[in-house]
């Protein structure tokens, strides 16, 4: 189920909503909240605008749109598919109640914090994956998660790994490089074998013979 969520503005991280959690709550997902303000000052206008990055047993979605990141704090058994759809009505909603504000250089920490009404609504339909109206959001929605990128948390935190497009379409590039560069070597050498390899047999047959009977007579 979902968690937790945030709303935050990419240009410069400002938290600009978030659910109201329960006491609990506060206290298990302390450590993933400040990971997720982590994630936010990592982000920018060439950031993967959609991604799933793993943290012990949860996952944090998030979805970039309009200059605004949605993210979801979800255990790990809770069917991705619905957790975009669920930041995907989120973004809908919140750009259409507030988008003409959120580039404000005035705004506060939190300045439309009363969003959370339509948070907890909307959580709670998508709070049993099982429902009739989930499973059919699950048979509809045409996103292919496959394609959606995941990270690791401690990669991001600790080895400087990026959450930028370049970053990934150049990593993505430098395997295929290689896995091309490796078929050429191969197809190469097949190529020399059917060259010169029988040639190169006979001849070495042939020295082989000679040395054979220089020894034996």
């Amino acid at each position: 189920m979902v968690k937790s969520t945030i709303i935050a503005r990419v240009v410069d991280g400002l938290p600009l909503a978030a659910s109201m959690d329960d006491e609990q709550a506060e206290s298990e997902l302390a450590e993933y909240k400040s990971q997720a303000k982590a994630i936010f000052k990592k982000l920018n206008s060439q950031s993967e605008p959609v991604c799933s990055i793993e943290s012990g047993p949860y996952y944090l979605h998030y979805l970039l749109d309009q200059g605004v990141c949605y993210l979801c704090i979800c255990d790990k058994s809770f069917p991705r598919k619905l957790a975009f759809s669920y930041l995907d009505e989120l973004s809908k909603e919140f750009y259409m109640s507030y988008g003409s504000e959120i580039q404000k250089s005035v705004l506060r920490p939190y300045a439309f914090i009363k969003f959370d009404t339509f948070i907890q609504k909307t959580k709670r339909i998508y709070e049993d994956s099982r429902t009739q109206q989930n499973m059919s959001k699950l048979n509809e929605d045409l996103r292919d998660v496959t394609q959606i990128m995941t990270k690791n948390m401690e990669d991001l935190l600790w080895r400087g790994d990026s959450l930028d497009r370049m970053s990934t379409l150049s990593y993505q590039l430098r395997g295929e490089s290689e896995k091309y560069r490796k078929a050429t070597r191969r197809l190469n050498l097949e190529a020399l074998y059917r060259k010169y390899g029988i040639p190169a047999a006979i001849i070495l047959g042939f020295i082989l013979v000679l040395y054979l009977r220089y020894k034996l007579f």
